[in-house]
């Protein structure tokens, strides 16, 4: 490797050095209750989590089963987002499902 040409080099060589931290990651859960349709569910992971069927259907039968499933891990902006789209969806079906997010 050639040393730095410039102070403005040896500066850019540093940052380079210096670990990049990823970002935390949040879990977006589902909850089971007794009135939204496990179709709706299924839809829900589908349309907002862009799963393919026979995952959507398995995480919907762990909400079913288990009373909570994974709908996805993802950094705080896009699970939050993720959470306002599928509850807004919920609420326009008047299902009352419910989306948290947690800390992975």
């Amino acid at each position: 490797m050639l040393p730095p040409q410039s102070d403005f080099d040896a500066a850019t060589l540093a940052e380079s050095r210096e670990k990049v931290e990823e970002p935390p990651l949040y879990k977006v859960l589902l909850h089971n209750d007794d009135f939204t349709t496990m179709e709706f569910v299924v839809w829900v992971l589908e349309t907002v989590f862009n799963m393919p069927e026979e995952q959507a259907i398995q995480v919907m039968l762990n909400v079913h089963l288990r009373g909570t499933g994974v709908a996805g891990i993802y950094t705080f902006e896009i699970a939050e987002t993720k959470v306002e789209r599928a509850t807004a969806l919920a609420r326009e079906q008047e299902y009352p499902l419910l989306i948290t997010m947690e800390k992975a």
